[in-house]
């Protein structure tokens, strides 16, 4: 949809994003303005992608974007018109868990879970791109995830198995 100069610069302006998430198409009128985590949570129900200090530095609203990891509380919904996006829901089909989450519920890689989802999301990132992480690897990587609860004992014991898992199926 082609913006007129008149609406270049008015926060308020609308336009459609058409986006895949999950795998599945969703297309709505939106603000220019109103966040990808905002679109997520609010217009599509998915509110498996946490907000939490809205500044892009805790990593809860993490979600892939084309298969790049990305903070959806700094990205514009119109930004990414057109894009491929996975969150959380869509890493398992049904009732059944994704290895990474298995790993995470028998290594207690989460408490509160606030932040599991952006950490599962980075997780399963790392393991695409070092299917076999050091320890020294693992936590460089989720540098950018802050968890307030575990101390991250149990998260990185939780990669460790994924990947083990992942490289076993």
């Amino acid at each position: 949809m082609a913006i007129d100069a008149s609406s270049r610069h008015d926060p308020t302006a609308r336009r459609v994003v058409s986006v895949v998430v999950n795998g599945e198409p969703h297309s709505a009128l939106v603000e220019s303005r109103l966040l990808l985590s905002d679109f997520l949570r609010h217009e599509l129900g998915l509110t498996g992608t946490h907000v939490g200090c809205e500044h892009g530095v805790c990593g809860a609203c993490t979600v892939s974007i084309d298969g790049q990891i990305a903070r959806s509380c700094t990205t514009l919904a119109v930004q990414v018109d057109g894009a491929e996006i996975r969150t959380v829901e869509g890493m398992a089909p049904g009732e059944e868990l994704h290895p990474i989450q298995q790993a995470f519920r028998r290594q207690h890689g989460l408490q509160c879970g606030f932040c599991t989802p952006g950490f599962l999301i980075t997780v399963e990132a790392l393991l695409r791109e070092i299917p076999d992480p050091s320890e020294e690897q693992i936590r460089e990587y989720l540098s950018g995830n802050v968890c307030r609860c575990t101390g991250y004992v149990g998260i990185v014991a939780a990669v460790r198995e994924a990947a083990d898992l992942m490289r076993e199926a």
